[in-house]
């Protein structure tokens, strides 16, 4: 009997052994010759390989600053200067562009007075028209910049690059992205966009935003950097007002009789969580966001760009090869175990039914992933910083989780049957199409915690891009997960093959059980690690109240095919009832066991550092290499490679040989910093591995890790 169960297997196995198949062709390096000093590495870059005549190429200065250096925005502040950056297109193709779009600085006070800079490694985007016929193209550059430390030091450059066409069987060319193109998207991320608030500026210098999801909750801080100095005293403070539907700042005038008669620059608005969002704001505009026109700022581009469906394409293709993926990976097994025996169970049905259960199967599956993408999208919207897994950071959520594999598992093993009757008086237990759809529910809540090859990038995109188009790779990622069960159910030959119906069914029925049982058991440690051992009483004792519903439930359903709606079967059946009500009450107790205890601390392990920026950029420093893990208790994925990998004796002895600091962020909370880590590294979920090595920019590795693949990263 396990032996007819092997095309099941099989089929998963292949379709995996095919998504892995295509890799990632090295992408031609879109960046020129870097011209470096003792402060920094200046390189020219563009956002994608080869060019076709009539689209707009993103081309960008990129600064790589050393720790302490900074360089300066549109408006430089009380002292420094605005870099400038000439590009122009020879050859086949032509353009030129002066206008940098300048991304969100950051605010530098000392000694009194006030800098606008940019600090780390900074991408200074403009755009580039081209036009001419189809053909190579030469990009010549010339920027200047100032960087500062305790001294400032101005810097020049001279940049060339040379962009080939890439003709196609039609002798057409097609655009394709770069290695660099991760740059332009974060650039865009940071970059201010059109408020959609009305700005306003009093005589006395109260400037006001207002409009709808203006709150004390949604503004925490508030601050404006002007686009032009000589206008504002940068330095003082300003004061902040927040009421529903409007924010307002105090700003000192130079000279109050001499005030611009409209005021640009940047609002940036930070929530209780430090999670920012910068706005380009002019007063007095008949149109909120009408900045957006200055020649500072150009909208957000965003990952997928309207003129490069092939780029859409690309990323639908990778999305619904993550989720192919993501049958493979260890937390879906559960699921996949479920979804097995119910392939068993249909071996001897008509197509029709395999059919409409494989659509059942999908339609839950890509729902609940349309609903996890448009959370995930609008909480983005509104400046939260959620990422792929977000979820499982709520330890509501997490126990919820573990109860429904409970109650899944007791119907695995009997204790109770889904039924179409009504109280006391039950019909068959059928599992249909509501049977099949709850499965799909259940194995995308279980696949959040993993993130399998090629979801990083499509995530990435999913949630940057316009918003239809993060609904389509949601919904693409849904379809590869669904794909393998729709396969075998609908290609007549694997139908076929399916292994027929038998006593054999009711064994592999309950011991499909202890996976979920195990996996629940999973969660309620996860649990444990976000808020402390407290949580596991109020946790498990749900648990126990579940069990009894259960229990209560399937006993009064046996009663009630037998003898129908008795006065015992109601009785059991409103005591179950009463379990299942306390069992949600004890959801609300979370919270307040949390607040009793603090969350499970493991001791240090020798050689590993907690993750910190300025940590990080000291060891980066003094020339040390660095390996980042960044990582969360729920993800099996990241636990699995900790395992197989990280912990291997092999690689323990490189780090130490190398004299390598393993330094590991855990992202099992909420944590702004990690979360900020993350986005730039194009990333909206873990598990992420950065390798440093001294004095170079660092290398991601792949989310599958083995002791091999990291040896031979920090060779």
């Amino acid at each position: 009997m396990l032996r007819k169960l092997s095309p099941l297997a099989s089929l998963l196995t292949a379709f995996g052994a095919l998504s892995l198949a295509p890799a990632l062709t090295p992408a031609v390096a879109a960046e020129s010759a870097p011209v470096p000093s003792a402060h920094d590495i200046a390189t020219l870059v563009t956002d994608r390989d080869a060019v076709r005549p009539g689209e707009t190429l993103h081309v960008g200065l990129r600064l790589q600053l050393k720790p302490g250096w900074h360089t300066y925005w549109l408006n430089a502040g009380d002292a420094g200067e605005a870099p400038t950056l000439k590009t122009t297109a020879t050859g086949a193709l032509s353009g030129q562009s002066e206008t940098i779009a300048f991304p969100t600085p950051v605010r530098i006070s000392e000694g009194g007075l006030m800098s606008y800079a940019y600090t780390g490694d900074v991408l200074l985007p403009q755009t580039l028209k081209l036009t001419g016929s189809a053909g190579t193209a030469t990009l010549k550059a010339h920027a200047e910049w100032l960087v500062c430390a305790s001294t400032c030091v101005p810097e020049s450059g001279d940049f060339s690059l040379n962009l080939p066409a890439s003709p196609d069987a039609q002798g057409k060319t097609t655009p394709n992205s770069s290695a660099e193109g991760p740059l332009f998207i974060h650039a865009a991320q940071s970059s201010p966009v059109p408020s959609p608030f009305a700005a306003s500026v009093s005589s006395e210098g109260l400037l006001s935003l207002s409009g709808q999801g203006l709150s004390a909750e949604s503004v925490k801080r508030a601050w404006f950097m002007p686009s032009v100095t000589g206008v504002i005293d940068q330095v003082a403070p300003q004061t902040l007002d927040v009421k529903t539907g409007t924010v307002t700042l105090k700003l000192s005038w130079i000279d109050p009789s001499h005030r611009p008669p409209t005021l640009e620059g940047i609002v940036v608005l930070q929530d209780a969580a430090g999670q920012q969002t910068p706005l380009w704001i002019t007063t007095g505009s008949a149109m909120p966001g009408a900045g957006a026109s200055s020649p500072s700022i150009v909208a957000q581009t965003p990952v997928i760009p309207p003129n490069a469906e092939g780029a859409l394409w690309k990323m639908l293709v990778f999305a619904f090869l993550g989720g192919l993926i993501l049958n493979l990976m260890p937390c879906v097994f559960p699921v996949l175990a479920m979804k097995a025996f119910s392939l068993a169970r249909l071996g001897g049905s008509h197509r029709h039914e395999q059919i409409q259960s494989a659509l059942a199967y999908t339609t839950g599956v890509m729902g609940s992933f349309a609903a996890l993408g448009v959370a995930m999208i609008v909480l983005r919207s509104v400046g939260s910083a959620a990422g792929w897994g977000f979820q499982f950071q709520s330890p509501v959520f997490v126990i919820g989780v573990a109860w429904l594999l409970v109650m899944m598992a007791l119907n695995l093993l009997g204790v109770f049957e889904v039924t179409l009757g009504r109280i006391g008086q039950d019909a068959t237990p059928r599992h249909g199409v509501w049977g099949d759809m709850l499965t799909g529910l259940l194995a995308v809540i279980v696949a959040t915690p993993c993130t399998a090859p090629f979801m990083g990038a499509a995530i990435a995109a999913a949630l940057s891009g316009p918003a239809w188009a993060g609904l389509a790779l949601f919904l693409a990622m849904g379809f590869g997960l669904a794909s393998p069960y729709i396969a075998i159910a609908t290609i007549p030959f694997l139908a076929r093959h399916m292994p027929r119906p038998g006593a054999w069914m009711a064994v592999l029925k309950q011991a499909l059980a202890f996976p979920l049982l195990g996996t629940s058991v999973w969660l309620f440690w996860v649990a444990c690690v976000q808020r402390g051992a407290m949580i596991l009483p109020v946790g498990l004792g749900g648990a126990v109240a579940l069990g009894m519903a259960a229990w209560l439930f399937g006993t009064t359903q046996r009663q009630a095919m037998i003898r129908g709606a008795t006065r015992s079967v109601v009785i059991g059946r409103a005591i179950a009832l009463l379990a299942l009500l306390l069992a949600a009450a004890s959801l609300t107790r979370l919270d307040d066991a949390a607040a009793d205890s603090r969350p499970i601390t493991t001791p240090g392990e020798i050689g590993i550092v907690a993750f910190a920026p300025e940590k990080l950029a000291s060891l980066r420093d003094e020339g040390k290499p660095v390996f980042i893990d960044m990582t969360a208790a729920w993800c099996i994925t990241c636990m699995v490679n900790e395992r197989v990998a990280l912990q291997s004796a092999q690689v323990k002895k490189a780090f130490e040989e190398k004299g390598i600091t393993y330094m590991k962020g855990d992202w099992t909370n909420r944590d702004e910093t990690i979360s900020a880590f993350l986005r730039e590294h194009g990333r909206d979920g873990v598990p992420l591995y950065v390798y440093y090595a001294p004095h170079k920019d660092g290398t991601i590795l792949p989310q599958i890790l083995t002791a091999s693949t990291v040896l031979d990263a920090i060779k």
